[in-house]
């Protein structure tokens, strides 16, 4: 566990993830969500001299521990970029075709969780934001009060997976009209009274809020571009371990490593003759979809959403 700022951070799957990345003394490995660097420096005390560690985050607070790390360790360096833009990154620095094992771990930190003055949260009332870099981009705020009713609901549906979207995005414009959104607990009050049926256990405001952090963040957008890159970045035998938190990044992760491991025949018609070249995989899949461990579920209940997949890449 890391400290940060008085919240605290454990990190999740942080044994299985680096186990899965095989790490080898003299490799090249890429953290593309730093965090509070857990996984980074269990990475690191697994590397030797000549190995070598790139981290990645937006978030300014995740850079200040990371930059820290950076002067303790010469081995690593981390840069201010989502980790869609990796691809660019590893160009930039003669790494293409040359990173021993990438690891994502997605979502958002126990540390912005539980800072009100980042606005993830309907637990503790702060400013409506939601950026993981505040210095890009619109806020959840901004959001809310200018965009079209139609695309609040959208965005509660597609992201959040809220049956009531239209009429919880209807509160909002609503309410909007009157006063505009700036705190989060106000945001959440109305999300609240909009919702007829409240789940047992879940805060009624509660998918909503995710919508609106994936939308602000471009989350499933970075994902499926930084997975691409991912690809083109690693060496062969390289690996690629993402740890998701929701279904729908879940989902985008498993699509992608299937594809990849029918390799061009997926995109061939039925019956047509073709060399056997076309059907070999790009990507070996390690294991089933792994799990957080009874006892990691019990330490931190955060971790009971958490899925682990890896693969290998062969060409």
């Amino acid at each position: 566990m890391t400290i940060d700022s008085g919240f605290n951070h454990i990190t999740v799957l942080l044994d299985e993830a680096v186990e899965a990345l095989a790490v080898r003394p003299d490799g090249c490995y890429l953290d593309g969500t730093f965090g509070r660097g857990g996984h980074s420096r269990l990475i690191l005390s697994r590397l030797g001299p000549d190995g070598r560690l790139l981290g990645f985050d937006k978030d300014p607070q995740a850079i200040a521990t990371g930059q820290t790390l950076a002067a303790e360790d010469g081995r690593f360096v981390v840069v201010q970029r989502s980790f869609a833009e990796l691809g660019s990154e590893v160009a930039e620095r003669g790494l293409q075709g040359k990173v021993s094992g990438i690891l994502l771990d997605l979502g958002v930190s126990s540390p912005q969780l539980d800072d009100p003055e980042r606005g993830f949260s309907f637990l503790n009332d702060g400013p409506l934001d939601m950026r993981m870099d505040p210095s890009r981009g619109i806020s959840a705020a901004e959001f809310v009060n200018t965009a079209p009713v139609e695309e609040i609901a959208r965005v509660f549906k597609e992201y959040g997976e809220e049956r009531f979207s239209g009429r919880m995005a209807r509160a909002v414009a609503e309410r909007r009209d009157i006063k505009p959104f700036e705190r989060t607990g106000d945001l959440a009050e109305v999300l609240k009274v909009a919702n007829p049926a409240w789940e047992k256990g879940k805060n009624p405001a509660t998918r909503a809020f995710q919508g609106l952090r994936i939308h602000v963040n471009n989350e499933l957008g970075d994902l499926e571009t930084g997975l691409e890159a991912a690809l083109e970045c690693l060496e062969v035998g390289g690996r690629l371990v993402v740890i998701s938190f929701h279904s729908l990044e879940d989902r985008i992760v498993k699509l992608f490593m299937r594809k990849l491991v029918k390799g061009e025949a997926d995109n061939l018609p039925r019956n047509l003759p073709v060399r056997h070249v076309a059907f070999e995989p790009k990507i070996k899949i390690h294991g089933k979809a792994q799990t957080a461990s009874d006892a990691e579920l019990k330490a931190n209940p955060r971790s009971r959403s958490a899925v682990m997949r890896v693969a290998e890449k062969l060409r």
